[in-house]
C-alpha cells in the first residue's frame, strides 16, 4: 500500500491542526486498529472515509480516499473530539 497527499495542504493542516499527513499516515502502517466510516456526506465526486485510531502523540481522525487500488490520498488530518473519543471507545470495546 502507498500513501499519497498534496503537499501543500500537509502544510496548510499541520499549520492549523498540528498534525502532518506523515504522522498521520502511521495510522494505516502500524497495524494498530482504527475505526473506519464511510463519509456519505462528502462522497459525491469520490469515496471518502473518516478513520478514527490512535498515533504517538494521541487519537487522530484522518480523512482518505482510495486513489487507486494500491494507493491511499490522505485529505486531511486533526486531532480527535470528545465525541470521536468516545465512538472510538465503543468500538474498541466491541472488539474485546
Amino acid at each position: 500500500m502507498r500513501l499519497a497527499w498534496d503537499e501543500a495542504k500537509n502544510r496548510d493542516n499541520e499549520n492549523k491542526h498540528g498534525i502532518s499527513f506523515s504522522e498521520a499516515s502511521a495510522l494505516f502502517t502500524s497495524g494498530v486498529d482504527y475505526l473506519e466510516i464511510f463519509d456519505e456526506a462528502h462522497s459525491t465526486s469520490e469515496d471518502r472515509f473518516i478513520a478514527i485510531g490512535p498515533l504517538a502523540r494521541g487519537l487522530a481522525v484522518v480523512v482518505w480516499t482510495d486513489h487507486d487500488e494500491e494507493t491511499i490520498r490522505i485529505i486531511s488530518a486533526r486531532w480527535a473530539t470528545r465525541r470521536e473519543r468516545e465512538l472510538y471507545a465503543t468500538h474498541m470495546e466491541r472488539r474485546q
